[in-house]
């Protein structure tokens, strides 16, 4: 192939740099969506340690290592970071318990696992999201209170399902309702005094928690015998 010639090289030089120009901005857009994820996780365990009104921006600029006023680079405010921090918790714990209940049939085995994903989104290390949520949900604005609300009656429909299979199994007495009430305010509370290396570990905890819940096989054999 022939050297291109002088005048190509104008032509050439401006097509290099319109190449270099999107992967720039690509490189720059994802350094910014890190950023932004940075925050927002080290916000969530800031939140969770001192409280919504304990954490000031400043502190979570600090703990990013950025200056105090970054932040506002990726938030329009403090009630956006919250809103943020939330809408991440049930992001990640709505991936986890779909693709869970996608691996196990069985409503025993579904409920274990739901309990497993539940335990392990709010109990894991780093897993500051959802207790944030729990906990600081009457800090956030209504505006939005209102978009996470579709992302949580998602959340709330899965384990409704799995509930009703194992009324259906008669594996669990009582309404399908207020046992899904009762049952996630129970796991909810965990995060209040489960502690990292103590007695049970987080997959323990599940298993005796689901257990806890479940009626024994041999009951729920007669009661579907009398339900028949």
């Amino acid at each position: 192939m022939a050297a291109p010639s002088s005048r190509s090289a104008p032509r050439l030089a401006a097509a290099s740099v319109r190449e270099r120009v999107p992967a720039a901005r690509a490189s720059a857009n994802g350094n910014e969506a890190n950023r932004r994820a940075e925050i927002v996780r080290l916000a969530a365990r800031l939140f969770r340690e001192q409280g919504f009104d304990g954490t000031t921006v400043r502190a979570i600029a600090s703990a990013v290592g950025m200056r105090s006023g970054s932040p506002f680079y990726h938030f329009a405010s403090k009630e956006e970071i919250l809103f943020a921090v939330m809408e991440e918790g049930l992001r990640q714990g709505l991936a986890r318990t779909e693709a869970v209940l996608a691996q196990h049939t069985g409503a025993r085995e579904r409920f274990v696992a739901l309990m497993h994903a539940h335990f392990a989104t709010i109990l894991e290390d780093g897993s500051d999201f959802v207790p944030v949520m729990l906990y600081e949900w009457r800090r956030l604005p209504p505006v939005y209170r209102k978009r996470l609300i579709a992302v949580k009656d998602r959340y709330d429909a899965l384990w409704q399902r799995v509930i009703e299979e194992l009324a259906a199994a008669g594996l669990l007495r009582g309404d399908v309702k207020l046992a899904r009430l009762l049952i996630l305010g129970a796991v909810n509370f965990a995060a209040t005094w489960f502690k990292r290396g103590g007695e049970l570990s987080i997959d323990e905890l599940a298993q005796a928690s689901a257990e806890f819940f479940l009626l024994p096989a041999g009951e729920a054999r007669l009661r579907r015998r009398g339900a028949a």
